[in-house]
């Protein structure tokens, strides 16, 4: 069985999941955005083994603690796409404007075009282009599990912002139709801040998704 433990890190409650298969015990965790030793305190208490690191985009809140991470278990950071290594060169210069501690370095092992299927235990997950937010945001599905996570695309009852740098709306909504939409209505979504909700909700109730 594949179990998510959900961490609100960082002043932005940025929603860090730890993933990990009860068979194997194995873990990754999506969008490690702060607060790494707490992080690193929940693996050791979980008694899982993180084998990497998956990011949606390259904003300071998602992926702060990825570079302490990654070299404290020696893991590959994976995603997101290559168009958003510019706001991963700016992490340290970024974090210091916003006054969060200045974190290590990212080095990204595997960048992500889209279409590729990452592996946890017997689980997959299908990695999908979403740009908008940023312009080389991804986010991860697994169909098995009717369970997406989509960054900072899609929240309950909203959308993500299009005001940072190469951020373009009608490029967020764009991919939110072709990418998101378009999945079965019953699939659950962990978003980057809020609370979880699903596809045919949003459909529904969404006032940024009306008309389209």
């Amino acid at each position: 069985m594949l179990h998510c433990q959900i961490v609100a890190v960082t002043a932005f409650s940025q929603n860090c999941s730890i993933l990990w298969d009860d068979e194997t015990m194995q873990a990754v965790l999506i969008d490690a955005g702060g607060e790494a030793e707490r992080l690193q305190q929940m693996i050791t208490d979980l008694g899982v083994t993180v084998i990497a690191l998956w990011n949606t985009h390259g904003h300071l809140d998602h992926i702060g603690a990825v570079g302490a991470l990654a070299k404290t278990y020696n893991v590959p950071v994976i995603g997101p796409n290559q168009q958003d290594s510019f706001w991963i060169d700016m992490l340290q210069d970024v974090s210091r404007q916003y006054g969060f501690p200045i974190p290590e370095p990212v080095q990204v092992d595997q960048w992500l075009a889209g279409g590729e299927i990452l592996s946890l235990g017997k689980y997959r997950f299908e990695v999908r282009f979403t740009p908008g937010h940023t312009p080389g945001h991804v986010v991860f599905y697994c169909a098995e599990l009717n369970m997406l996570w989509t960054g900072d695309v899609l929240f309950k009852g909203s959308i993500g912002r299009t005001d940072f740098p190469k951020g373009d709306f009608d490029t967020l909504i764009h991919s939110i139709q072709t990418q998101l939409l378009t999945l079965p209505d019953e699939t659950q979504f962990i978003s980057g801040h809020g609370a979880t909700s699903s596809i045919g909700l949003e459909k529904q109730f969404n006032p940024f998704l009306k008309g389209i």
